[in-house]
């Protein structure tokens, strides 16, 4: 088991608590409040621009609702065996796309943040990896500096590159590794450290490989389901996410003998790594004592075996994100008791956290 290091922290979709997801004013902000590295979601527009929007369908994030001259484009569609209703990125070029301006995504919870709506434009890739080259070059890079998958190297900010819908947009003559690596050589990022890329799909991240990419390769997996590119491979036979938590999937994600497949580390919900009925966790520092209320599981120490690095998302303060024994009574939008349930998190072993606040948990993994 490798030795315990503090993780890195990054800004998951920038600093989503505080201005609208996956726009400049979230990106700029996560790496003022500290950030080591932010994590953008890809889709592709049909024109094969990689644009940052969690989703393929927007209407929940962007105003394009709003526009009448797009009524026509909404649509339902089946994305990964799921039915949804509305208008999706494949369907625009970047010119089009570029005339929408985000919104906030969960406008309940988060008031303050639903104040900038309307405020910023969509980012592409190409946006966001200009504003981590003049981030770098300006110094402002917050907190200290941290090496490792998803951390900061020593030239700047880290990037830690989701890959959404891989089979789906391959299917629709999309190729998100394709595009990716295109973006990235463009760019003069392809030999950059720092540079991490995740997908729920291991066949995008080996087909990445291929195409030269030396970078950190991370595999999320979700505590139910199956991923969509075995699902489209072998139906409903399809071995589920759950066989890949095993110490046999661990090793063999760990530990293939192709180097395409064999991936650098693994990326989890935060209910994973917390495990009820488990011993409780030693928390460092003085502030800090086991807790009796959540406990964390093996999965940390079993993926750190198989050679794996570990990440965990999505770390959120309100109490309507927040696992029940973590809830303090109030609104859904009150924060909760975020602190101790961050702090638990950040000292299971996990070498780096997805955060929708970067300041709290900045704040929490330096005993501040």
């Amino acid at each position: 088991m490798r030795a315990r290091t503090a993780p890195v922290v990054i800004g998951h979709r920038g600093a989503p608590g505080y201005r609208p997801e996956h726009t400049r004013g979230s990106y700029e902000l996560a790496f003022q409040l500290g950030a080591d590295a932010v994590e953008p979601d890809i889709v592709a527009t049909r024109d094969g621009v990689l644009v940052l929007r969690h989703e393929n369908e927007i209407s929940g994030t962007t105003d394009v609702a709003d526009h009448a001259e797009f009524a026509d484009r909404r649509t339902t569609k089946e994305v990964d065996g799921v039915p949804l209703t509305g208008w999706f990125t494949e369907d625009f070029t970047w010119d089009e796309l570029s005339t929408l301006r985000a919104k906030e995504r969960i406008p309940a919870l988060r008031q303050a943040s639903s104040t900038f709506d309307g405020h910023y434009p969509l980012l592409r890739l190409r946006d966001l990896l200009e504003l981590i080259d003049r981030t770098a070059e300006g110094g402002r890079i917050g907190g200290g500096e941290r090496g490792g998958a998803g951390g900061r190297a020593a030239s700047g900010p880290g990037l830690v590159a989701e890959l959404k819908h891989a089979t789906y947009f391959e299917a629709a003559g999309l190729p998100l590794d394709e595009l990716f690596s295109a973006e990235l050589a463009d760019a003069g990022w392809t030999d950059r450290s720092g540079v991490v890329v995740e997908s729920f799909e291991h066949t995008v991240l080996a087909k990445l490989h291929g195409r030269g990419f030396r970078g950190r390769r991370v595999y999320l997996v979700e505590s139910t389901g199956a991923p969509a590119d075995r699902v489209a491979a072998l139906g409903s036979a399809a071995p589920g996410y759950d066989t890949d938590l095993t110490l046999r999937g661990l090793y063999a994600i760990g530990s293939a003998a192709s180097a395409a497949n064999k991936m650098d580390g693994i990326s989890v919900e935060t209910t994973q790594v917390l495990s009820s009925g488990s011993v409780s966790v030693a928390l460092f520092g003085e502030d800090d004592s086991a807790d009796v209320g959540a406990v964390t599981s093996d999965l940390v120490d079993l993926a750190h075996s198989a050679g794996l690095a570990v990440f965990c998302w999505t770390l959120r303060p309100e109490n309507g994100m927040l696992p029940d024994e973590f809830r303090t009574a109030g609104p859904d939008s009150e924060w909760g008791d975020w602190r101790r349930y961050f702090s638990i998190l950040l000292h299971s072993g996990v070498d780096g956290v997805f955060a929708d606040h970067p300041d709290l948990a900045v704040a929490v993994r330096d005993g501040r």
